[in-house]
């Protein structure tokens, strides 16, 4: 799949359940979306993560990317402690230096 290394590795973190590894993937100040909910800064971003993954325990599969410019929309096949699972998910990732400087998931 054509995904920038910083998409790969954000991936990569969630598959071996890494916060510091996922922090490094993202800028200082990015911002992530996620279930109504906005999360800014690496700190709130790390926190954002460690919660979801307490209370879902969920690891995304990406199987299909698609890239305009800055913008890489990854779709992911989502498995994890909730209803429905697994659930496709549309992840969507702005890019900038190499680092994510915004995310979203719908």
């Amino acid at each position: 799949m054509d995904m920038p290394e910083s998409v790969k590795a954000y991936f990569d973190a969630d598959k071996g359940k890494d916060p510091d590894l996922l922090a490094k993937v993202f800028s200082p100040e990015a911002v992530v979306h996620d279930e109504g909910e906005r999360h800014q800064g690496s700190s709130a971003i790390r926190k954002w993560w460690l919660v979801a993954k307490a209370k879902y325990d969920h690891v995304a599969e990406p199987f299909e990317t698609e890239r305009n410019g800055d913008e890489i929309s990854v779709r992911a096949k989502v498995s994890g402690q909730f209803p429905n699972s697994p659930v496709t998910l549309n992840y969507v990732f702005l890019v900038k230096g190499g680092k994510v400087v915004e995310m979203g998931v719908k």
